[in-house]
């Protein structure tokens, strides 16, 4: 019988570049930030080949799953290079649930998937922190993921992250739902750039000759930690007007700005009427209009400009609403309404 220690060749994984007690380590790390993010339905915990959830004892009785994948996009090259890595977990959970709300579902748990070169213990468990807190605040638990460590794939100290959210509704409730003519359309305002048009963006501070850590233009801070502000989650205050009743679309304003995204939502034949005096262009974006020198048309359809997320709602219960949304924390804006045009038509100045 042959020995499992006895093998000729002493080389290890670890010689190859893969260190399975970092990841022990890791895992054992997150583990308190994952049960922060316990919520009625997980079944178990981290460590399993597979996670567990009950949607009966979440509250369904006859529910419809909804998933959401994504990433942070080039988002993640600036928090490399800064090594400031605290928030893009948040980045990661919001692009997924903030998609997922906009079918009329409720987030129930989240996975991630954590990619790198070499890894890097306190490195990670910051970034699993983060998406941990992202997970706190949309109500959905984190049950699971994956960490891995890839010699050769990424230079040191470089990182991927994918995130996979999965939620539910009751049967009948999906959203879009009753869009018709002359429904209002309210607009959530951002918390900066989120996670989408950072290619553009990079490219715009490499033409304005800053560094990450050079004064931020617009607002205090650096500006490197200006661009890294994580994407505002809308769930909670999405699902509560929901609930309330008269909402019959959502829009995430991601890839494609308002020119691309809200069309998303609309039925076919119908377009929608925006007023863009309705709102002040952020400072974030008249800064890198004005590196580009980008068109409001191009803006338009490659940031949020300010506004993350847009609802259309009954008429009649706009500015119920409107003061539902404000109460939750929001700041609302009335953009505009639905038409019959089938085009996106704007008005007014964006800067």
């Amino acid at each position: 019988m042959t020995n499992a220690s006895d093998g000729k060749n002493g080389i290890t994984y670890a010689d190859a570049g893969v260190d399975i007690d970092a990841g022990n380590a890791l895992v054992e790390r997150i583990k308190p930030a994952a049960k922060r993010t316990t919520r009625p339905g997980v079944m178990s915990g981290l460590g399993g080949f597979g996670a567990l959830f009950d949607l009966k004892a979440a509250g369904y009785s006859d529910p419809v799953l909804v998933a959401a994948t994504d990433g942070v996009g080039t988002k993640l090259r600036i928090a490399i290079d800064t090594g400031n890595v605290d928030g893009v977990g948040i980045d990661l959970v919001a692009m997924c649930v903030n998609d997922l709300v906009c079918q009329g579902a409720e987030p129930l748990f989240f996975l991630d998937y954590f990619a790198t070169g070499r890894l890097e213990t306190d490195t990670a468990a910051r970034i699993i922190e983060g998406i941990a807190e992202g997970c706190v605040r949309s109500g959905c638990a984190l049950i699971g993921g994956e960490t891995a460590e890839m010699p050769g794939m990424y230079p040191d100290g470089d990182f991927d992250l994918a995130g996979f959210a999965v939620g539910a509704m009751e049967r009948g409730t999906e959203l879009p739902s009753g869009v018709e003519e002359g429904d209002v359309l309210l607009g959530l305002a951002s918390d900066g750039v989120h996670s989408n048009g950072y290619s553009l963006v990079r490219k715009l501070v490499e033409i304005s000759g800053l560094g990450w850590d050079a004064d931020c233009p617009w607002s205090d801070g650096t500006l490197g930690a200006a661009l890294l502000t994580p994407t505002r989650l809308y769930v909670r205050q999405a699902l509560a007007a929901v609930r309330a009743g008269g909402v019959h679309a959502l829009a995430h304003i991601t890839g494609g700005g308002l020119t691309e995204n809200l069309p998303r939502v609309l039925p076919k034949g119908m377009g929608a009427a925006i007023d863009l005096d309705a709102w002040t262009l952020p400072g974030t974006f008249r800064w890198l209009a004005e590196q580009g020198g980008i068109a409001p048309s191009e803006m338009l359809k490659t940031f949020n400009c300010g506004i993350g997320m847009i609802l259309s709602v009954d008429a009649a219960r706009a500015d119920a609403l409107t003061a539902l949304l404000e109460g939750e924390g929001e700041t609302v804006v009335r953009l505009g309404h639905v038409t019959d045009s089938g085009k996106m038509v704007y008005s007014g100045q964006l800067m």
